[in-house]
């Protein structure tokens, strides 16, 4: 079990929070792709503190960092996809659903291939991934998880799938999934906690780690002809006729359901926190678990909101914000500053009201708050950040440029 770093206390309730963790040093797996066939080299690495999970795509002439976020996702086919700019890393969600089983918090996944960005496919499980993880250690760090608590039900639909996320335990997730196809696999449930509290992830990597990605015999045609796994022989990849598994057999009586939670889980771990409550799913895929993943990041920024706003004690006043900035009507654009943490981060508020005198032109009828003020009241927001260190104390903050 990570240590408690942090133990809260609220009329009389304790709230434990545990120690991020990254890995203790490098270690890397080499193979070809699940679709691409493409040779490449994934290397896991450590990384400091509040880094999260990030993603360094090397195809030998450019290099770009991808944050795993679901705001980064690129829309691909029966896989999950990341991409920053031009370049691109895809079929992750293994990795993912791996790093998120084994409690890392923060580390660097280095992929390095020539054009697909596709990492390798092992065989079409987790247990590659974890299996390096483990192997490369674990150590914890001086900062506290902070996780996603569901509080509220948030549910969404595509075609005959659902997922629902729900209020549940506050220290875990818990998972109920209903999988339903063709014989030989028909109707599967399966449900699975993803404990926070044990750290080694053995429940994950037993029951979840070794489930391998499967396709219907009648799909291959179809996807050959696609240009997509044409390298596979029936042996590497889980192919299921309605006799059974061709040139293969079942490691679990319902492996299908298995990775079908594996690939939830990697593909929720998106929302860049561990999401603690419990998920609902009906025959859910790729895409659908990206769609609670947003749902998830806006209920959970909805919340703060609302909590934040109707606090009394604001951070900074509207008299306070004006000994900091030079600005005066029309053009100061904040009114009160709801949170500060240090000198990293500000929460502030810009009241509007349809008198605004920039209505008036922009446009009649049709208010729509312009851009370029937004962006002056974010840069005016920074400066009083900046404001927050002492050799900035006096200073006017000046925004340049944009990129």
């Amino acid at each position: 079990m990570p240590p408690i770093v942090v133990i809260l206390n609220f009329s009389g309730l304790n709230f434990v929070k545990l120690a991020q963790r990254t890995i203790s040093r490098e270690v890397s797996i080499t193979g070809p792709g699940l679709f691409s066939g493409e040779a490449a080299t994934l290397t896991f690495a450590p990384a400091e503190p509040d880094t999260g999970i990030v993603f360094i795509r090397d195809n030998g002439s450019k290099t770009a960092s991808i944050n795993a976020h679901v705001n980064n996702l690129m829309p691909r086919p029966r896989r999950t996809c990341l991409r920053n700019g031009t370049l691109h890393v895809e079929t992750i969600e293994h990795c993912m659903a791996a790093l998120a089983g084994a409690g890392v918090s923060n580390a660097s996944v280095r992929v390095s291939s020539q054009t697909s960005g596709e990492l390798p496919m092992g065989d079409g499980s987790s247990r590659p991934f974890i299996d390096a993880l483990m192997d490369a250690g674990m150590r914890d760090q001086d900062a506290a998880v902070e996780p996603l608590i569901i509080k509220k039900p948030v549910s969404v639909e595509f075609g005959d799938a659902s997922m629902t996320a729900l209020p549940g335990p506050t220290d875990h997730l818990e998972i109920l999934y209903e999988f339903e196809a063709q014989a030989p696999v028909g109707r599967q449930v399966f449900a699975f906690h993803l404990d926070a509290l044990n750290g080694s992830g053995d429940s994950f990597y037993d029951q979840i780690s070794s489930a391998r990605t499967f396709v219907f015999e009648h799909e291959i045609a179809a996807l050959q002809k696609a240009g997509v796994g044409s390298h596979l022989r029936p042996d590497q990849l889980l192919v299921i006729a309605p006799s059974g598994p061709l040139d293969n057999a079942f490691r679990f009586p319902d492996e299908c359901v298995r990775h079908k939670v594996l690939d939830l889980i990697g593909d929720l771990s998106l929302v860049g926190r561990p999401i603690y409550g419990r998920i609902v799913a009906h025959k859910s895929g790729h895409e659908l678990n990206h769609k609670l993943a947003r749902a998830l990041i806006r209920h959970h920024e909805s919340n703060d909101r609302t909590a934040l706003l109707g606090r009394t004690d604001a951070a900074l006043d509207i008299r306070r914000i004006q000994r900091i900035l030079p600005h005066r009507y029309p053009m100061l654009l904040v009114d009160r500053v709801l949170k500060l943490e240090g000198d990293q981060r500000a929460v502030g508020l810009k009241n509007v009201t349809f008198n605004d005198v920039f209505f008036q032109g922009h446009y009649p009828g049709t208010p729509i708050f312009p851009g370029v003020l937004i962006m002056e009241a974010m840069a005016q927001l920074g400066g009083i950040l900046l404001s927050q260190k002492l050799e900035h104390t006096g200073k006017l903050a000046v925004l340049l440029s944009m990129d």
